[in-house]
């Protein structure tokens, strides 16, 4: 699949937003811990990865009922599904001058019930996009930190109507925005997140 920029300006995918809040003296200061004794910026994003993917659960995963969005909240808070890590991921990546973009894929709910929007990340290296999702493993979830082949969380099935979005957004997505701003909760967040973009 061919990764497709949604903008071809570069600096977008280094920019601070409202979700993306790598301003915040939070993302800041963690951005400065995980750059500590690394040797060069490849070895940065791996360390950043590692740490949103294994030391911030996935709320789902974890039990924990809380709505995070904002990178400072997800990285104070220590919770978050897919998007809102992904929002933490990228605001660290670009912490450090890491272009980095959102990107989707169309999933089948873990329960079969249906399909939902699942949020992931892509970092650019060497002239190059390479996705990673900082979702979390957990058994029969082995993602990885790679820019040599895609070792995602979940491989969609076509026969399951399951895609790989290629576009790399610059800012989330406003549909997942949407609803992870207005959900009071997890459970309620499960049943508005959009089924597909």
């Amino acid at each position: 699949m061919e990764l497709i920029q949604s903008t071809p300006d570069l600096s977008a995918y280094l920019a601070a937003d409202e979700a993306i809040d790598h301003d915040h003296p939070v993302v800041r200061e963690t951005a400065a811990r995980l750059a500590e004794g690394v040797a060069d910026s490849y070895a940065y994003a791996r360390s950043a990865y590692e740490f949103v993917r294994d030391t911030i659960p996935h709320s789902q995963d974890s039990g924990d009922p809380r709505v995070t969005w904002r990178a400072s909240d997800v990285l104070t808070r220590r919770t978050g599904i897919c998007h809102a890590k992904a929002h933490a991921l990228a605001a660290l990546l670009r912490a450090e001058d890491i272009p980095t973009a959102l990107c989707y894929q169309r999933l089948t709910f873990d329960d079969g019930s249906g399909h939902v929007v699942h949020g992931l990340v892509a970092v650019r290296f060497n002239g190059a996009w390479h996705r990673q999702d900082p979702r979390g493993n957990k058994p029969g979830v082995d993602a990885q930190f790679s820019l040599a082949g895609e070792r995602l969380a979940f491989v969609p099935d076509p026969e399951s109507d399951e895609a790989d979005h290629p576009v790399l957004y610059s800012e989330p997505h406003p549909a997942v925005l949407s609803a992870l701003k207005a959900a009071p909760d997890r459970p309620s967040l499960w049943r508005t997140l959009p089924t597909a973009l």
